[in-house]
């Protein structure tokens, strides 16, 4: 995950661009900084202004700190460490949460980092600032999470070169980096690790209920090459007796 970041952030650093990254409230924003703080006291980053513009994140980071009991043993060696000791408010690092502040950024000359909501880029302050970023090639979005179909993410995956943001066009220049590393979700072959323990003879059947079309067949298809016989994604509505 380190070197994932690492790489692009100073790709963007040298050419004085602006880094936005959509980020999840829960989870993947306290990833990122934490991250981001790991890189920074190694020295791997030259001195790059972070700031976190999501109010619900800066709650959820507040929670995150209040509970060290729930850390492993790296990050506590950490939070114990003499100086800059904190993973979620290293010196760098700026949260907002009024919203005078978050359009301050926009005047911000570069190299800075802005994690913002929503992770799917449909929603929150994130829309804002990519609307003030992806029209500059020396900018860079950083794709960190799962993007469904039809989101303003999935398009910045995809690269369309215009994209819609706020009912207006935008011409996509800005790179576009996407970091699988920091996804949440477990993939094909850690789901069938996963259920390949379970009895395939009591099993009566096996629902796919999550994912898109595409790769919910392509999971189904794998669990019954696997030897489970009865295999069904389900369609809206569709009704079935568990016993």
């Amino acid at each position: 995950m380190e070197t994932q970041l690492l790489e692009p952030i100073l790709r963007a650093t040298k050419r004085r661009g602006k880094i936005v990254i959509p980020g999840f409230a829960v989870g993947r924003t306290q990833d990122i900084v934490y991250t981001l703080h790991k890189l920074s006291v190694a020295g791997r980053i030259p001195y790059l202004p972070v700031f976190v513009d999501s109010p619900l994140s800066v709650n959820v980071t507040d929670v995150f700190r209040r509970h060290p009991e729930c850390f492993d043993r790296e990050t506590l060696a950490i939070l114990h460490a003499p100086s800059d000791n904190d993973p979620f408010g290293f010196q760098r690092l700026t949260y907002i949460r009024d919203v005078e502040h978050s359009k301050e950024l926009n005047d911000r000359p570069g190299p800075f980092v802005i994690i913002a909501a929503s992770g799917m880029c449909d929603n929150g302050r994130v829309v804002h600032h990519l609307a003030n970023t992806i029209e500059d090639p020396r900018n860079m979005v950083i794709i960190a999470g799962y993007q469904a179909d039809n989101t303003l993410g999935k398009k910045l995956v995809l690269r369309q070169p215009v994209v819609n943001v706020f009912g207006e066009p935008h011409e996509l220049k800005a790179e576009v980096v996407v970091l699988n590393s920091f996804s949440g979700h477990a993939d094909r072959n850690e789901l069938l690790a996963y259920i390949d323990g379970f009895d395939r003879k009591r099993m009566k059947s096996v629902f796919v209920v999550h994912g898109d079309p595409d790769q919910s067949g392509k999971l189904a298809d794998g669990l019954q090459e696997t030897g489970f016989s009865n295999v069904v994604i389900p369609s809206r509505g569709d009704r079935v007796p568990l016993c």
